[in-house]
């Protein structure tokens, strides 16, 4: 019964990740922000953050054409930002995990202060 617990423990999903990052960390974390620094790809993972959409749903929220749209969620598909399910003839994106959820708003927090000129929290 304890190595189960310990089985569970190590494979259960986690809100943080206490301990110093290794080189490995810190290059999947610098390959996440480099995905994360295009301004249509941070939009789209925005609005993926609020639930699961469709291209056609996706193209209209963030008004950049189709094709652009679809290159930058196979972008964000092969980086394994985002997954993918069918239903029918359309496929659904939707964020991969909560912690990219919680990093894409938090960006978009910090930059509100930056254009509002609200002050930093402590």
């Amino acid at each position: 019964m304890e190595r189960k617990r310990k089985t569970e423990a190590l494979h259960s999903p986690s809100l943080t990740h206490p301990g110093d990052p290794d080189q490995a960390r810190l290059e999947a974390a610098t390959a996440t922000f480099r995905m994360l620094a295009d301004p249509t790809r941070l939009h789209l993972l925005w609005i993926l953050a609020q639930g699961e959409a469709d291209v056609t749903a996706l193209t209209e929220a963030c008004g950049a054409s189709r094709t652009a749209v679809s290159q930058h969620l196979a972008k964000l598909r092969f980086t394994g930002l985002v997954d993918t399910r069918r239903e029918g003839r359309r496929i659904i994106y939707r964020i991969r995990d909560g912690h990219l959820s919680r990093l894409v708003r938090e960006g978009l927090n910090h930059a509100d202060h930056v254009v509002t000129g609200e002050p930093a929290h402590a």
